[in-house]
């Protein structure tokens, strides 16, 4: 009898601290992001006001100024490299920063991973697959990125695609594979439920898909 209601209140226990600790988490987070822009910028502000003769702000301590200001630095910064001129100026800032060892990898690799996962005009992660890798008959989620294109579909007969095999429980990490289309195996949950799939090692399953398949199985 003992046993049985200290397992009911650990496992109410557990149930209140998975509820809780994300909200914690996130909000330790936020706080924790919003505090280091705002005190980025913060400085920036102060030498703007005293430019300005605003003596009156001296050592006051405004929150969110810092980050209201970098949300406008950032938002005239598309403004410029949105038009011809400032585009050129862009490309020619590009290319001397190519030219410098380490600098040019560690710019490169990062403007090439924002710049997949904000593509929208293309099919980029919107769909959910099952792919048998790394060996027949063991499967693991994927993500399909796009057609694959190029030298690699020159030198084989069947369509490929790319696949982005994402690593638990870091989805941003994983590989590339190009799988034939036909091995694919597409599935019905969104690219947000797969991402929670990969991310809980598979504790999180889809409920619509699971309430398919259970009516599925009860049919």
């Amino acid at each position: 009898m003992w046993t049985k209601i200290r397992h009911k209140l650990r496992n109410i226990f557990i149930a209140g601290l998975l509820t809780i600790l994300p909200i914690f988490i996130t909000y330790f987070m936020l706080a924790f992001l919003f505090k280091k822009v705002d005190n980025l910028s913060q400085p920036l502000v102060q030498r703007l006001l005293d430019f300005l003769s605003f003596t009156g702000y001296q050592g006051i301590y405004i929150p969110g100024l810092g980050i209201t200001l970098t949300i406008l630095i950032v938002f005239f910064t598309g403004l410029v490299v949105t038009n011809i001129i400032g585009s050129k100026l862009m490309e020619f800032g590009e290319n001397l920063l190519n030219k410098i060892p380490l600098v040019n990898s560690i710019y490169g690799a990062s403007k090439q991973f924002l710049y997949a996962i904000s593509l929208s005009s293309q099919d980029s992660f919107s769909k959910v697959v099952l792919v048998e890798y790394p060996r027949k008959g063991v499967y693991s989620i994927g993500f399909i990125t796009c057609t694959t294109t190029g030298e690699p579909q020159r030198f084989t007969e069947k369509e490929l695609i790319n696949i982005f095999i994402p690593t638990t429980p870091n989805p941003t990490s994983g590989m590339l594979i190009m799988v034939p289309k036909d091995d694919i195996i597409p599935l019905s949950m969104t690219v947000e439920e797969g991402i929670k799939l990969v991310v809980s090692g598979g504790m999180v399953t889809p409920l619509n898909n699971r309430l398919k398949h259970n009516h599925k199985k009860n049919a």
